[in-house]
């Protein structure tokens, strides 16, 4: 009997085993009058025509009437399609998600008969898609927090072959296929309990490793969104480990990888920022928590500080955790004109755009550092709104013709300008508000053409909402000048919030606006500013550069999340790095600008109230509306002199004419008509002095009353050429800066091309830009030839046409003056070593301001981390937070190290220590008692192999534990006992006893008389601490006291020591007069050996010292570490150096017989005699000594280095207290 295969029974149905295609009911028996209706299948026919083409190119090879389709080219091998199959991804790719594969290859059918345009937004089953991942995530919290647990600092786990609920894998299996119908299934979770991440929500088909997720999240902070590269890279890496990915029909699949990958790296960083939200969440509440176990205080009045009432409030909770050092205070109100309590700069970027043909996605993910659209709008709205009625009456502090003239030199002021297609990117752009250590704060995303003023001030608005109610901010922006008085010109902000916001430009684009602008809103210039320079949303920019290819071609809301994400990143890291930013600022900022402004300011000698005066002589002036001619003015005489100029042609036209007809004896008829000229042309000469009059320049003008018309107009066209020449040349500056730093390597690489493009294209703007300079030196030239003493006008100066000379030329920021002086000439505009202090001067205050501000962000600092470790203790050790202990314990831990990043000279380490305590005894006393909230991390000892006949030590942990105290009291009690006899009054020894005092005895200021010809020297209590410590490096009182000592205790009448400063004078070109005043003592020329203590600032700064032997044209050059090739560079100011000060003897009547030429220099050693970092100071001290005993090189060794230390702290100490 024949057997039928009948598929209608629940046996027969065909199969797949694992996660292939699921089981499907069999159809049930229908009514033959429902079933044989006849139906048109949608895609039947065009389907039909399809395969009829592909047979007749099969037939007719040669016809070439039909285009084979996309679809075509991409199926078998043998070029038959199959359209009902699935794509190549749809396996790997997340396409799990469709209904069924009928209607996947019915859209697939359709989509190749009618090619439409491009999708850009979602359809209903993105939705559903995106719906079904919002709905798992949280779900996969506790999964995935207990995969922490289990796997945080210990070996990766190894995956099972079976993954079931056992969990010991030792149970008997047993093996039973079934089909199992689940009302709500729980893959996703078991999966990521076992370190799988789900590439679908439902019904997943291939799951990506946690950790290779969480490597690639890494990976993303550091560099940008790479989905495409880290999935081609997983397709090569397992084809050449021999694993191939195919679909149903055995062929290769392109991208098996791309699309599930991209949505696991997705969705597992949304649960990442879900988690991070809900432990950001626990933390609050137990800093609200703490704030209200804290004992209550009495309300403590306002502190006044200097005259200035502050007042003690909090900011926001986000900002404060975005920037601990700007808003971690507690005092605010300090007055906008003396810096305010907070600095902030933004700026707009439109690079950052989005292409409108990429489209959108479904709202996956709600940014935090985006401000919404519909606040945006709503600011914009209102701005509108305003501009529409009558502007108030203001009183400008910068003349309105100057901002008019910055707001026509920058794109940024003008709102209008169309800096993107707008038909083909829906979103330009992004604005940036950051604080001063370039920590981003928030954003907004720009999608108009221009850099409309409704971003920025957003950004400002919703910046005020998070700060007390008495905070005040300075906010830098490229056009600070120009928002400033729109703001002030109409109700766009209230009025308590202007009374709290200053603007300045920022220190880069400061120099391209006008000279008044500068006096008042550049950062260098203004008081309470420091440092703050407000460049650092351009190193953002720097920062965001390689996601700007990325964000194009994504989704819209994709776009967000990868800026969102990538600025969260920049901000941790940026956070973890205030305290080497504060150590920055100290060395390279205070430190080093502040002591050459020191330096200028001693090298003008003008005392620091002269130049103060000085200064506000010059603002007060240069402020003055008189100092700025107004363009009406300007072209109004442009015309005149033009008419005039013609006319001046036709009256030597016609006296010309005249004595030509005069001398051919002309008729009578032809001497009136030339008469009758004459006439008229007078009558024309007279209007031109009447429209002269009607501009009424001395009546605007009465200071220019009795000033040639042409030497105004030659002054004015002088004053407007040179204000572009300083644009010109500073951009020129600018150019050539980022293209040598870009060479070096500090910034991004231009590559060879653009390299060589951009330094073509700077050769080619230059010959205009020395053009203009020749030009304006010519005006220059002709003012003098005009100029009348009588009329008191300083005139301008004439530029380098060199760049190197012109960079360093301090009258290129200055306008032309326009105005008669009153009086004299003042000495600020006609004195250079004037403008030199008043500029010194400047840079001395804002170091001081920056000084202080930054010792007030490390305490700042120091309280944030007492509370925010308060915080984290307390909610480790309550018993409702166990399920987020392990990510708790890892921000405890993270906070941890930070004690030693952020200390600093401002802040010791011993605060942090202090703090971390006092957080400890809080968060205990706070949760009842102490419990176990230690972190078990993994790691690894490397330990060198102990030889067979070496005695093994014990442990460190079984020696009993004793106080370095009592450690160092046994070394010196015990220290050789051998042989020692014990005394017969066994007693009276036992109970001898004195009392310890371990506070070492105070050293007291010692300061040498200025007896003998040697200058007098004071030694602090902290530069005899350099000697006392056998590591410490000394400093330049150390160099220069100790050789003064030695000069005193073994005098040699050949032998002049010269002082550590007398070479940076050199090389900052120090007048005559100072270096005299300075080296005179010495009386050099009278000794024949000059020793020259120099100090290299590199690193961390090394001591050297150069023996000069004149007679015998001879350097000898010390150098404990034997380094030559900063020599190179020493030796050339050290020839200088010998030059000047035999020339300056010279001048003063000083009998010098040198010769400068055929010297040779020599090294006194070829080999380091030094291995530490430290001891430098005191070898050249010993190359001293020996110099003074008539040796040439010293005879110490490296371990007696300490002896000499203690040598001259002794020496110090001899000297007598007064």
């Amino acid at each position: 009997m024949a057997l039928t295969n009948s598929r209608n029974t629940r046996k027969a149905q065909i199969v797949c085993s694992g996660l292939g295609q699921h089981f499907v009911s069999p159809r049930k028996a229908r009514d033959k009058r429902k079933t044989q209706t006849l139906v048109a299948l949608p895609g039947a026919q065009l389907k039909r025509r399809h395969l009829l083409a592909q047979m007749q190119r099969l037939m007719d090879p040669t016809s070439s009437q039909t285009v084979c389709s996309p679809r075509t080219t991409l199926g078998s091998p043998s070029g038959e399609a199959d359209d009902m199959n699935i794509p190549n991804d749809f396996d790997f790719a997340g396409a799990e998600d469709q209904t069924s594969e009928e209607v996947f290859s019915e859209r697939r059918t359709d989509i190749e008969a009618s090619p439409r345009k491009r999708r850009i937004l979602p359809d209903k089953s993105t939705d559903t898609l995106y719906a079904n991942w919002q709905k798992l995530v949280p779900t996969l919290i506790d999964p995935q927090l207990s995969y922490y647990a289990r796997t945080l600092g210990q070996a990766l786990e190894k995956t099972h072959d079976v993954i079931s609920a056992c969990g010991t894998h030792t149970c008997a299996y047993k093996r039973t296929n079934m089909l199992c119908l689940f009302f709500d299934s729980n893959l996703a979770q078991v999966l990521l309990h076992h370190g799988l991440f789900p590439t679908s929500p439902s019904q997943p088909r291939m799951a990506v490793s946690v950790d290779l997720l969480s490597f690639y999240r890494a990976l993303f902070e550091r560099s940008c969104d790479a989905i495409n590269a880290l999935a081609s890279a997983l397709k090569t890496h397992y084809s050449r480990r021999g694993f191939q990915v195919t679909d149903a029909r055995g062929e290769l699949v392109h991208e098996p990888f791309r699309r599930g990958l991209g949505h696991a790296v997705q969705w597992y960083d949304v649960l990442q920022v879900e988690i991070e939200r809900q432990v950001d969440t626990v933390l609050q509440q137990s800093r609200d928590r703490v704030a209200n176990l804290q004992p209550l205080q009495p309300p403590q009045p306002p502190q006044s500080s200097d005259s200035i009432i502050l007042h003690r409030e909090r900011c926001a909770p986000l900002l404060a955790q975005r920037c601990p050092a700007c808003f971690g205070g507690t005092l605010f109100g300090r007055p906008i004109e003396h810096g305010g309590d907070i600095h902030v700069a933004t700026d707009g970027n439109f690079h950052h755009r989005h292409r409108r043909s990429a489209g959108d996605c479904p709202r996956f993910y709600e940014p935090t550092y985006f401000l919404s659209k519909q606040f945006v709008d709503a600011v914009g709205r209102r701005i509108d709104t305003q501009r529409k009625r009558p502007a108030k009456a203001h009183a400008p502090l910068v003349p309105d013709e100057a901002i008019d003239l910055c707001e026509n030199a920058y794109e940024a002021a003008d709102g209008k300008k169309q800096k993107a297609a707008m038909d083909s990117f829906d979103d330009t752009g992004i604005m940036a508000l950051i604080c001063r250590h370039d920590i981003p704060l928030f954003f907004a995303n720009i999608d108009t053409p221009g850099e409309q003023q409704k971003y920025s001030v957003a950004l400002i608005e919703h910046l005020f909402t998070l700060l007390p109610s008495q905070a005040t901010v300075v906010t830098l922006y490229d056009v600070g000048c120009v928002l400033a008085r729109s703001l002030s010109k109409f109700d766009i902000l209230p009025q308590d919030v202007l009374l709290r916001l200053r603007f300045v430009t920022t220190a880069m684009h400061a120099y391209g606006h006008e000279w008044a602008c500068q006096l008042v809103h550049n950062p260098r210039m203004c008081i309470g500013m420091g440092l703050s320079d407000g460049e650092g949303t351009e190193r953002l920019w720097s920062r965001f550069i390689r996601l700007i290819g990325v964000e194009r071609s994504s989704s819209r809301q994709r776009r967000i999340w990868l800026i969102d994400r990538q600025a969260t990143a920049i901000g941790s890291e940026m956070k973890a790095d205030l305290g080497d930013w504060i150590k920055r600022r100290l060395k390279r900022g205070i430190k080093d600008q502040g002591s050459v402004a020191l330096d200028a300011i001693n090298r003008c000698e003008i005392s620091v109230e002269d130049l103060q005066t000085q200064w506000a002589d010059q603002r007060q002036a240069q402020l003055s509306i008189r100092a700025h001619a107004p363009a009406r003015l300007r072209k109004e005489l442009d015309t005149v002199l033009a008419l005039q100029s013609d006319l001046d042609a036709s009256d030597r036209a016609l006296q010309a004419t005249r004595t030509t007809l005069e001398k051919d004896a002309a008729s009578g008829d032809t001497l009136d008509v030339l008469e009758s000229l004459q006439r008229g042309h007078d009558r024309l000469m007279a209007k031109v002095e009447a429209l002269y009059s009607s501009l009424n320049v001395h009546d605007r003008f009465p200071e220019l009353d009795g000033v040639n018309l042409d030497f105004v107009r030659v002054l004015l066209i002088a004053r407007d050429l040179k204000m572009n020449i300083r644009k010109r040349t500073i951009a020129s500056f600018f150019e050539w800066d980022k293209l040598d730093r870009a060479v070096g390597g500090s910034q991004q690489t231009l590559g060879t091309k653009l390299h060589q493009h951009t330094r073509k294209a700077i050769a080619k703007r230059q010959p205009a830009l020395m053009t203009a300079i020749r030009k304006f030196n010519t005006y220059c030239e002709r003012l003098e030839l005009l100029y009348d003493p009588a009329w008191n006008i300083p005139l301008p100066t004439p530029l380098p046409t060199k760049l190197a000379e012109l960079r360093g030329d301090q009258t290129l920021m200055q306008d032309v003056w326009v105005t008669p002086s009153m009086g004299e000439v003042p000495r600020w505009l006609a004195d250079s070593d004037v403008r030199d202090g008043i500029r010194a001067l400047l840079k001395r205050d804002r170091c001081r301001e920056e000084q202080r501000r930054l010792g007030m962000e490390a305490d700042n600092l120091c309280r944030f981390f007492g509370e925010e470790l308060t915080a984290l203790e307390l909610s480790l050790r309550l018993p409702e937070n166990k399920r987020f202990v392990v990510p708790l314990q890892q921000r405890r831990s993270h906070f941890l190290r930070l004690q030693t990043q952020w200390a600093s000279s401002l802040a010791s380490s011993v605060r942090f220590t202090s703090r971390a305590k006092e957080a400890l005894d809080r968060a205990i006393a706070y949760s009842g008692g102490p419990q176990s909230t230690a972190l078990h991390l993994a790691s690894v000892t490397v330990q060198d192999p102990v030889p067979e006949d070496e005695v093994v030590l014990p442990e460190v942990d079984d020696l009993e534990e004793v106080e370095p105290e009592q450690a160092a009291l046994a070394d010196i009690l015990e220290g050789d006992v051998a042989g020692a006899e014990i005394d017969e009054d066994e007693d009276i020894v036992h109970n001898v006893c004195a009392d310890i005092v371990w506070d070492p005895p105070e050293v007291t200021t010692r300061t040498t008389s200025s007896t003998g010809g040697f200058p007098q020297q004071v030694f602090e209590p902290r530069d005899i601490s350099f000697l006392t410590r056998p590591t410490a490096f000394l400093n330049d009182v150390c160099i220069n006291g100790c050789a003064i000592l030695l000069q005193m205790d073994t005098p040699n009448p050949t032998v002049a020591i010269f002082s550590t400063h007398d070479l940076p004078r050199i090389r900052y070109n120090a007048a005559d007069d100072i270096l005299w005043c300075n080296t005179s003592w010495t009386r050099y020329w009278e000794k024949d050996v000059w020793v020259l203590p120099i100090h290299r600032p590199a690193n961390a700064g090394h001591w050297v010292v150069c023996i000069i032997y004149l007679s015998r044209k001879e350097l000898h050059l010390f150098d404990s570490l034997a380094e030559r090739k900063p020599w190179k560079h020493d030796v050339k100011d050290i020839m200088k150096l010998v030059c000047r000060l035999l020339m300056i003897a010279r001048q003063r009547e000083k009998e010098v017989h040198v010769n400068l030429d055929g010297w040779v220099a020599r090294p006194l050693t070829v080999k380091s005699l030094q291995t530490n970092g430290y001891d430098c100071g005191v070898w050249i001290l010993a190359a001293m000594i020996a110099v003074l005993r008539g040796r040439h090189i010293t005879r110490l060794q490296e371990d007696e280095m300490s002896d000499l230390r203690y040598y001259l702290r002794a020496r110090i100490l001899s000297i007598p207290v007064f």
